[in-house]
C-alpha cells in the first residue's frame, strides 16, 4: 500500500479538526476527498505532507510505503517532499515563488533530490513543462509566475509535483480557481498523468463533478471524520449518508427547471459537535439517538460503507 492512515487524530489547541480519520490508497489508485470547507479535507492532506501549522498536532497513524511519517524528523520529512510525496496546491500564485524563474524553481527540486547539475535539471524542467501541456517549454523556463495564466501556472504546479516521479500526489482542490475551459483541461491531465505514471492520487474537492471523473475511490468527510466511503459509482449510485445525499441534491441539474436544494446551516465548530452524529441537527432524518450516541457503520455494499443510524436506503 503506498499511503496507509489509521486512527489520525488532528488537534489544535487541543480541539480535534480530524477525529479518528483510516484510510489507504493504492499505487495507481486515485482517491477523492470530498465535503464541505471545515471537513477535514485539507488538514489532513497537510498532516500527510509534514505541513500542518505550528499550533497543531498529529495522533495515530500515516505511513508511506511502510514508513512512519507522525513523529518523524522534520529532515526526513524535508527528503520525503518532492521526491516520493508531492503536492498540487490549490491557488498556484502562492506555490511558486514570485521572484524566480519557474524553470528555476521546477530545476531546484531534480537538483535536490536527484543530484542533476543545473543544466540536466533545466533539461529535465523543459520534459516537464512538454508534458504536461506547455506551450514552448523552453521558452518557458525563463518565465516568472505573473507572466503565465493561471492554467500555465497550475501546469507547473504539476510539473513540479511530478518532477521527481513521487510515490504519491495530492492534489488539493487543484481546479476550484480556474475557469471552466481549463478545469476540463486539468482534469483531463491528471487523469493522464495518474494512469501513465501508475502514481497514487489523492484528490481534495468539494467538486463531485470533478471526483466522478478521476476518483476509483471516494471518502466523503464531514466535521472532521469520514461519513461515508466506497468504490465511486457505488457511493454515487446508492448514496446511503444523509450528507452525501444532501451533497448531490445541491447540485445543478441537467435542464434546470428544479430548485437546488441547499443543506440547512453550517458545518459545526469543532468544539461544538454534538457527542452523537457531526450532522445531527442539519439532517432531515435526524432524531433524539443520533444526537446522543455515536452512529453505527452501515454497509450496503462489500467494499461500501457509511456511518448512520437512519441511513437513506433503510
Amino acid at each position: 500500500m503506498t499511503l496507509a492512515i489509521a486512527d489520525l487524530v488532528v488537534t489544535i489547541g487541543g480541539v480535534a479538526v480530524v477525529r479518528g480519520l483510516s484510510l489507504a490508497v493504492a499505487r495507481g489508485e486515485t482517491l477523492g476527498i470530498v465535503g464541505e470547507s471545515g471537513s477535514g479535507k485539507s488538514m489532513t492532506a497537510l498532516a500527510v505532507m509534514g505541513l500542518l501549522p505550528p499550533a497543531a498536532r498529529a495522533q495515530g497513524s500515516i505511513t508511506l510505503a511502510g514508513e512512519e511519517l507522525v513523529g518523524a524528523a522534520e529532515r526526513r520529512l524535508c527528503a520525503l517532499r518532492g521526491d516520493r510525496m508531492a503536492m498540487v496546491f490549490q491557488e498556484p500564485m502562492t506555490a511558486l515563488n514570485p521572484v524566480h524563474q519557474v524553470g528555476d524553481q521546477v530545476a531546484e527540486s531534480v537538483m535536490l533530490h536527484r543530484g542533476l547539475g543545473r543544466r540536466a535539471a533545466r533539461a529535465r524542467a523543459a520534459e516537464l513543462f512538454a508534458r504536461v501541456g506547455i506551450d514552448r517549454p523552453q521558452a518557458r523556463l525563463d518565465s516568472y509566475p505573473h507572466e503565465l495564466s493561471g492554467g500555465q501556472r497550475q501546469r507547473v504546479v504539476i510539473a513540479l509535483a511530478l518532477a521527481c516521479e513521487p510515490d504519491l500526489v495530492i492534489a488539493d482542490e487543484p481546479t476550484s480557481a480556474l475557469d471552466v475551459t481549463v478545469q476540463a483541461q486539468i482534469i483531463e491531465l491528471l487523469g493522464a498523468l495518474a494512469d501513465e505514471t501508475g502514481m497514487a492520487l489523492i484528490l481534495i474537492s468539494h467538486d463531485l463533478g470533478v471526483v466522478g471523473q478521476l476518483a476509483t475511490r471516494v471518502v466523503v468527510m464531514y466535521a472532521g471524520a469520514v461519513a461515508e466511503e466506497g468504490p465511486t459509482a457505488e457511493v454515487f449510485r446508492r448514496r446511503t449518508h444523509p450528507y452525501t445525499d444532501g451533497l448531490f441534491e445541491a447540485l445543478p441539474h441537467r435542464g434546470g427547471g428544479r430548485r437546488l436544494r441547499a443543506i440547512p446551516g453550517t458545518v459545526p465548530a469543532p468544539e461544538a459537535l454534538p457527542p452523537g452524529c457531526p450532522f445531527f441537527g442539519r439532517c432531515p432524518r435526524g432524531q433524539d439517538i443520533c444526537r446522543d450516541q455515536p452512529p453505527p457503520w452501515v454497509v450496503p455494499a462489500p467494499t461500501h460503507r457509511a456511518r448512520c443510524f437512519f441511513p437513506m436506503t433503510s
